[in-house]
């Protein structure tokens, strides 16, 4: 909220703050309506955990897995298979209720060039942490970018990636339903690298957490990441599956999809971690 002081002590300076604030929308708008009916095969929301169980190196692995995977051979040749052979991708961090950020807002992948773009953009931007864990926040801030993109996809995507449980914010699975009713399909990338570690929040069964309370829609998956090394792997295994549209066939293995079943782990016990070890 703006402070009388800051408006009543400068009054054509808060009227220049306003002019360029007008600027900045409409400039966005223009470039939002040049995108007005566009074909593309794919829309797709990158959200990324940035919260203080993410620390600098992971969240730095994190980058620049996303970064070598879209301009990868296997990235570029699944584009190619596709009716237009382009896509519409948007980065976004999150963390807390109300913490989520564009880093890179959207822009067409369609050859090499674009691609390393988007990827320079990515890992230009500055890391950044920030506290509490609201998965649901993220995949309603995420679901809402689709309706502001201008793109028209055959198909909408959120590829959400953390490494905790949500314990702030709307209830995860209420969030997810919501998302999924809106024709949108939620993938995860479940990071379990602090697995057997001694913090509060941790939850050992995060995989099977997102496969039964974060993912959802039509051929939604999971790929667990236990190790550091496996970062560009799964990520690029991940946006290959997503830009091709494969569906993982059921059963063990690296890719694990949605669960048809109840959940084997209660979708609110982030929260209940939370209230009992901090709220009283």
């Amino acid at each position: 909220m703006f402070s009388r002081r800051f408006w009543s002590r400068s009054p054509a300076s808060g009227s220049l703050v306003l002019g360029l604030a007008f600027l900045v929308l409409a400039g966005i708008a223009s470039a939002r309506a040049g995108n007005s009916g566009m074909d593309v095969d794919l829309e797709l929301v990158l959200a990324v955990d940035v919260s203080y169980s993410m620390d600098t190196e992971e969240q730095a692995l994190q980058r620049e897995g996303y970064a070598s995977a879209v301009v990868s051979r296997e990235f570029l040749d699944a584009l190619r298979l596709g009716p237009s052979g382009r896509i519409a991708v948007e980065y976004v961090e999150w963390a807390g209720d109300g913490e989520q950020k564009v880093v890179v807002d959207w822009r067409i992948i369609d050859g090499p060039q674009t691609a390393k773009a988007f990827a320079d953009a990515v890992l230009g931007a500055p890391l950044r942490r920030v506290y509490r864990t609201s998965i649901s926040s993220a995949l309603l801030f995420s679901a809402d970018q689709f309706d502001l993109n201008g793109y028209k996809g055959l198909r909408r995507v959120i590829d959400v990636s953390g490494d905790g449980v949500n314990n702030q914010g709307p209830p995860v699975a209420l969030a997810r339903d919501a998302v999924v009713q809106r024709g949108i399909t939620v993938n995860g990338l479940p990071l379990l690298l602090k697995r057997g570690a001694s913090s509060a929040l941790d939850v050992p069964e995060l995989d099977a957490y997102y496969e039964d309370c974060v993912i959802g829609g039509p051929g939604a998956f999971v790929i667990p990441v236990q190790h550091t090394e496996e970062f560009a792997r799964a990520i690029k295994t991940k946006l290959v599956m997503e830009v091709a549209g494969v569906v993982p066939p059921p059963g063990p293995g690296l890719v694990q999809r949605a669960a048809a079943k109840e959940p084997r782990v209660s979708c609110t016990i982030g929260e209940k971690i939370w209230m009992d070890h901090w709220a009283n």
